[in-house]
Parts: structure tokens; C-alpha cells; sequence
């Protein structure tokens, strides 16, 4: 059974005033001039897992102007499941399933989701702090709980490079919270080594049409502690360099990705701008089919403008290999045109803007 959004409204979100959507498992190819709204519904859809969604925007910054009333994204999933979250102006998220308020790392256990943007296609030139958030999410498609991890070591690191700014020097201070990064740290580590070995397993042998990747998970100093003893070691080692520097220097946080084009033997970073973005989708698709065999269903895929930036036959594989998964993915392009090979395998819409409101209909091709 695939796992699909049914019915989807947005309120007060973004552009849209008001946008009610009824779907089946299909594709949705979203079409419509810049500007229109059309990648605010596949934000709204990116919502529905943990996270600040494929913008990182905060609660307040999705609010629609000028009416600034709050906000609220409600889904109903081919499970049966509700999903419901909204922000109130000057309030945190809140997420509600099937009526219940839950954390919000409760959205990973009902849907799985994955996506890709046009800001990604920098991630192999940038910094590395948005490869790591980008193999996170990756990592959590896999393992749910990766995301509670995650934030129980950013907390006890934040209060570490507080001591550290601070320029305490007693170490008992120190003691504890090293520990609490110590055992956070190497759940955190070993999740995304086994999110990379299970993309590496579904890369083996897969019909694509797209190049794969070697990934590797890297450190600036080397090869991070393979325990939660020795990683506390290092941390209480290293103090001293720490406090000179204010903050926490080793450890997951200070991971990178590193990847390289299979065929050509050639880092990421050193690709053309095509192979780039070719090898984005490669890890997005491989993603989907792991999670597909996993779970026994395919997850929702967003990909926002991805059309636009391939060639006729790169694009019919793409939607070919989307249909062969049989995933709901959403999809945005700024004409029709873009679509026309999916045919009535996708359900289309259009999306226009009408005095600053977006308005989302069903269209035929």
C-alpha cells in the first residue's frame, strides 16, 4: 500500500488564503508562473514531518500577510491517520495527530518524507553544516528516532559552550555534559553510518538512469571516536582548546559528507553544475526505493524545480523511475509542458495569483 496525502488544506499559509486539495497516489505535477504559490504547497507538505520543514523557516515567517492571523496545514494520509499543525502569531508550532498533540518527532513514525530544492544544489561546494543537515534528514528517513538524538547532544553541547564562553575551568561542570554528548554522539554517529551503508546496498544494482555516489562521512581531525567512552575522553581532553576557542571543537557536529562520482572517480565538488544536481536526484531516488523496501511503501518526494533543470531525457527517466516506485511525488515546474510526458499518470494543477493570493485547480493536459 502506498502511503499518500488524500486531502490536503492549507489556511492562512504563505499565499494561500484558503487551498482544499483531494487526491489520489498519483504524482502532482504543480505547475504555474514564478511567484504563483506553488512551492509553498510542497513546503506545507514537508510540514507534516519533524523539523522546520524545506525551508527551515520559523513558525512566524509562514504566517500570510497582512492578515497575520496564524496559520494552519491539515492532512489527511491514505493510512487514516490526521495530521494537523498550525503557529498562532508569536507562538511555537503545534502538531496535532488524529486530534492528540504530539511532539513533533511523532511525524516521522506516519509518514516518511524526502526532498530536494533548488538551494541544495549548491550542498557540494557550500559549507558543511548543510551537508550534515541534509544527511540528518536522510538519516531519520531511516531511523525516527535520529532526530531526539540529535537534539539531546545540540543540547548538552549548547550548555557545554556555555561553561566554555563563560571560561570555567572546574571540571565537574564539565563532567556530566560531556558524557550526555559522550552517548548522544555515538547513537548519532553510528545512525548515519548505517543511513549511508543502506544507501549503498540500494545503489548496488539498481536500473537507473542517474549516476550513484560514493559517500563517506568525514571529520577535520580525522576520524571521529567509534565510542561514547572515547568521544568523552576527547571532549574532556580537549577542554583547554576548547575554552580558547569558546566553543566545542570535535565531535558529530563537525561531520561532513563527502561524496564522489562513482563512474568518473571525481569528488562532488569538483563536477560540473549538472552532475551536481544529477547526483542530488540519484541520492533522493536511491533514498525512496530504501525506504521503499524497508517499509513495504514508498515515501512522499518533493522536488521543487527539478524539471526545469534536465534535459527531455533525463526528465521522462525521472518520472518513469518515480511511477516505477510508486511514490506520490510532488512536483513543481513553471508550465505544463514540463509534464507532458507523465500524461495521466500524474494528477496536474495550476497554480495562479490573483491579488496576492494563491489559487491552486485540478487541470487535464
Amino acid at each position: 500500500m502506498t502511503t499518500h496525502v488524500a486531502e490536503l488544506t492549507l489556511s492562512h499559509f504563505r499565499s494561500h488564503r484558503r487551498t482544499a486539495l483531494s487526491l489520489d497516489a498519483r504524482p502532482v505535477a504543480i505547475s504555474g508562473p514564478n511567484g504563483a504559490g506553488k512551492t509553498n504547497i510542497l513546503e506545507a507538505v514537508s510540514l507534516l514531518s519533524p523539523g522546520r520543514g524545506l525551508r527551515r523557516a520559523t513558525a512566524e515567517e509562514l504566517i500570510r500577510r497582512p492578515e497575520a492571523l496564524g496559520w494552519k496545514i491539515t492532512a489527511v494520509l491514505s493510512g487514516g491517520h490526521e495530521v494537523e499543525t498550525s503557529a498562532m502569531p508569536g507562538e511555537p508550532r503545534v502538531v496535532r495527530i488524529d486530534g492528540k498533540t504530539c511532539p513533533q518527532v511523532a511525524l516521522s513514525r506516519i509518514a516518511r518524507i524526502v526532498w530536494l530544492v533548488p538551494s541544495m544544489d549548491r550542498l557540494w561546494i557550500e559549507g558543511a553544516d548543510n551537508r550534515r543537515r541534509f544527511l540528518d534528514r536522510i538519516t531519520l528517513s531511516f531511523i525516527p528516532d535520529h532526530a531526539e538524538v540529535v537534539l539531546t547532544y545540540e543540547k548538552a553541547m549548547r550548555e557545554r559552550n556555555r561553561l566554555l564562553k563563560d571560561m570555567v575551568r572546574d571540571a565537574h561542570w564539565y563532567t556530566a555534559l560531556e558524557r550526555q554528548m559522550a552517548e548522544a554522539g555515538e547513537s548519532v554517529t553510528r545512525n548515519r553510518h548505517a543511513a549511508l551503508s543502506r544507501l549503498a546496498v540500494a545503489q548496488d544494482g539498481a536500473e537507473t538512469a542517474f549516476p550513484t555516489a560514493e559517500l563517506a562521512l568525514t571529520h577535520p581531525d580525522g576520524d571521529l571516536p567509534d565510542s561514547s567512552d572515547k568521544l568523552a575522553a576527547a571532549l574532556a581532553d580537549n577542554r583547554q582548546t576548547d575554552l580558547r576557542a569558546g566553543r566545542t571543537l570535535i565531535g558529530p557536529h563537525r561531520a561532513d559528507l563527502f561524496a564522489t562520482y562513482t563512474a568518473k572517480g571525481v569528488p562532488a565538488a569538483q563536477c560540473s553544475t549538472g552532475e551536481q544536481k544529477a547526483l542530488l536526484i540519484s541520492l533522493v531516488l536511491t533514498n525512496a526505493r530504501a525506504l521503499a523496501e524497508d517499509t513495504g511503501t514508498p515515501p512522499l518526494i518533493l522536488l521543487d524545480e527539478v524539471a526545469a533543470h534536465l534535459d527531455a531525457d533525463r526528465r521522462a527517466a525521472l518520472y518513469d523511475e518515480i511511477c516505477a516506485l510508486g511514490a506520490q511525488a510532488w512536483m513543481t515546474g513553471t508550465g505544463p509542458e514540463l509534464f507532458e510526458t507523465l500524461g495521466d499518470r500524474a494528477q496536474h494543477l495550476t497554480v495562479r495569483e490573483t491579488d496576492g493570493t494563491s489559487i491552486a485547480e485540478r487541470t487535464r493536459l
